[in-house]
Parts: structure tokens; C-alpha cells; sequence
């Protein structure tokens, strides 16, 4: 096996591979191959994926350039921004990304079934020879027409298999997959795992769960929560051309697109009203063949657009950024629009559009900065997109 350890967006590293280790890692997309300057050596480089896989014969560690500790704050808070930033998660900085969340997960888990196991009511679709709850009427007429037994019935069963058991077993079934785990988290999430005998796993692409917070599941939420981050970055297949990886990655301008519209969205509806709006459809064109999709739109309380902002975690396409932000600006004739991007990829910096009255306002947020102080910048950046049109505009118009 093949240890390759490299940093996001970092420089490219030079390794020996094989052609067909070299080939399946290229086609599994979670890295830029390139043939290196001798034979059998390959450039391989991270682009903004992190986390760690496995892709044939090479095993792959990409570490964030964020600390571990803030890349979990920011994905947590855009999946639940009211209790994730008050709650205690102990992670090891040194050890990366994947074995701190390994040691968090099991942590977390391990404390909340002290108490064993939560039970809870499933409504269960059975065939049986005696009654037993609600007989499915349709279903006995279409499937037994004219025989008595057996019965289709519906009833409740109080069990351990519920949604909120199944969502933490997978995620630690997922998560001994992933390579880079160190022995004692390994071997603690294999006592978990057993620990969940009786508890329904989901397959590969089935979608978690639906659950809700309540008194009953209060002592796993954290560990839920966890849960479902892995299930989001974890899989059996990662990337394309069908290349067989077990992984836990996690796309680095999503999670920035995510926190930065949840976080936004919260600090200007508390503040100013409206409704904030991501992932908005609309056309520049009246025939509706060129489509916009801002990532976060303002509408006042009177439905009027107020502001249209990008997240933009790079700033390797700045210049089309900047084209795209202008035609957003003209489809919902606005004065301005706000480009967002990620501290140390594009400095704080205003465009004027020739003969547009347009004026596009590049900012930098600091992801390295505290939780609590990078929240209070969000909210001094919602105060100033939320401003009313350039002052600049009215002398043009």
C-alpha cells in the first residue's frame, strides 16, 4: 500500500506508482494525477477536497489548510446553526482531520448508549396469521382476494431499530472503512458496532433518516450529529469511472458555500427582516435559456430584491466571478452585488462597471478566527450587504 500525504490546494508531491494505481486514482478524481519528470513517477496534487481514501493500492491523507476544530465548527453550524456552536466536541488538532473525527465520533456515541440503547415505536407492514394491530384493507383485497388467512396487517413495534440508532451504526460502519483511523479508535468502533445488533444499516446512497430532537433523544444529539457528518462525507465509492474507494472527503468550497448562506441567512433576517432566499432561480433572458442561481438572495418584506451575494471559496476564477456577479446585478437590477470570498484568496476590493451604475464588492472572511468572532463578522457583513444602493449611483443616474 502507498501512503500519499499531501495538504488542500498545497503543493504537488512527487510518488512512485504503478500505471494502474496511477490511472485509478486519476479516474477517482479526488486528486490531479499528472505523469512526473521520470518514468514511474507521478505529480500528484490535492485540489479542495480533504479527508482520507483508499483508491486501489494507494491509501490518500488530505489535510484541511483550516484547523480540524473550525472545518467541524463550520460544517456543523450550517447543518444546525442553533446548537452546534454550544456544544463541547474534544479534538486532537495534531492528529488530522480523519482520526480526530474517528476519536470524536466514538467518544460522543459511547457516551450516549450509557444508558443503553434509546427504544422507540416503528410502524411495521407485516403478513400474519392473527391480527395484530390495524388490518391494511386495500392491501389484504389486491394480494388475498377470497382467502381469510393470512392477514395483512399494520402495528408498532417497540424496537431498537428507529432512525436515530440506524443513522449512528452506519456512520460507524462507514467510518472503519476509512483509512487512517489510528488502533484504539478502530477498536472502539468495532465494540460499537456490535453494540448495535438487531439495528438496520443503510445502503450505500440511501438517505438518512428523517428524526427530531426531542426529551426522549436528548443525550444523542451530539453524537447524531456527528453521525450524520460522516454519513455526508463518507462512502463506498468516491469519485467516478466506476474506482472502488472507501473515504471520507468532504468538498471544501461546499462546506464554505453551506456555512456562509446559513450563517448569512440567520444574521440578516434577525436584523432586517425579509427573507433570504439560497439558491435562487432566475433568467437572465425572456426566453429563459440562460439560467441564475446566486447562492443567497435578500427579498425585503415587501418582496423587492435587496442585495445578491456569492460564496466563492477560490479565487482562481475571479475574473468570471466578477462577469457573473454583473449579470446578476442586471437581471434583478440592483445597484450593487457582494462576492465572498474565503480569507487570503482575493484581498477586499470594489468594481465600478462602466455605463452599468453597477458596482460588484469583493470581501475576505477570516475562516481561522474564532467561532464566536468569525459569527460576529458574518453579522457586520450582513449589515453592510443589507445597505441601501450606493450613494455614488444616484449622482449617475
Amino acid at each position: 500500500m502507498t501512503l500519499i500525504r499531501i495538504r488542500e490546494a498545497g503543493p504537488a508531491v512527487q510518488v512512485h506508482l504503478g500505471a494502474d494505481d496511477a490511472r485509478r486514482l486519476a479516474a477517482s478524481e479526488v486528486v490531479d494525477v499528472h505523469p512526473g519528470p521520470a518514468a514511474g513517477v507521478w505529480s500528484v496534487r490535492a485540489g479542495r477536497k480533504v479527508g482520507a481514501a483508499r483508491v486501489g493500492g494507494v491509501e490518500l491523507h488530505i489535510e484541511p489548510k483550516v484547523p480540524v476544530a473550525r472545518l467541524l465548527f463550520l460544517v456543523g453550524y450550517a447543518r444546525n446553526p442553533k446548537g452546534w456552536r454550544d456544544e463541547s466536541v474534544p479534538l486532537t488538532e495534531h492528529a488530522g482531520l480523519v482520526p480526530a473525527l474517528a476519536a470524536a465520533l466514538w467518544r460522543q456515541i459511547d457516551r450516549a448508549l450509557r444508558q443503553g440503547l434509546l427504544q422507540g415505536y416503528r410502524t411495521v407492514d407485516d403478513t400474519s396469521p392473527v391480527l395484530r394491530g390495524r388490518l391494511r384493507e386495500t392491501a389484504q383485497l389486491s394480494r388475498r382476494a377470497g382467502l381469510a388467512l393470512p392477514l395483512e396487517i399494520r402495528h408498532d413495534d417497540y424496537t431498537v431499530d428507529i432512525p436515530e440508532n440506524q443513522i449512528l451504526a452506519t456512520a460507524v460502519d462507514r467510518m472503519l472503512r476509512v483509512p487512517g483511523i489510528d488502533a484504539g479508535s478502530r477498536r472502539m468502533l468495532r465494540h460499537l458496532a456490535g453494540r448495535f445488533a438487531g439495528v438496520t444499516r443503510l445502503r450505500p446512497g440511501e438517505p438518512a433518516p428523517a428524526w427530531r430532537a426531542t426529551r426522549l433523544n436528548e443525550r444523542l444529539l451530539v453524537a447524531l450529529r456527528l453521525a450524520e457528518l460522516v454519513l455526508a462525507g463518507a462512502s463506498v465509492e468516491a469519485g467516478r469511472g466506476g474506482v472502488l474507494a472507501n473515504a471520507f472527503l468532504l468538498d471544501m468550497w461546499r462546506v464554505y458555500e453551506d456555512f456562509l448562506s446559513v450563517a448569512l441567512r440567520a444574521a440578516i433576517e434577525s436584523a432586517h427582516g425579509g427573507t433570504v432566499v439560497l439558491q435562487a432561480h432566475h433568467h437572465l433572458d425572456d426566453r429563459r435559456r440562460l439560467e441564475l442561481r446566486p447562492d443567497i438572495l435578500w427579498r425585503r418584506g415587501s418582496g423587492e430584491v435587496g442585495a445578491v451575494v456569492d460564496a466563492k471559496y477560490k479565487a482562481d476564477t475571479a475574473r468570471e466571478d466578477a462577469y457573473q456577479m454583473l449579470a446578476y446585478c442586471i437581471a434583478y437590477r440592483l445597484a450593487r452585488g457582494h462576492l465572498v470570498y474565503a480569507s487570503g484568496e482575493h484581498p477586499p476590493v470594489r468594481y465600478v462597471v462602466r455605463n452599468a451604475e453597477v458596482e460588484i464588492v469583493c470581501h475576505a472572511l477570516d475562516l481561522n478566527v474564532e467561532p464566536e468572532e468569525l459569527l460576529a463578522r458574518t453579522r457586520r457583513l450582513g449589515e453592510e450587504i443589507t445597505r441601501s444602493d450606493p450613494a455614488w449611483t444616484v449622482a449617475l443616474r
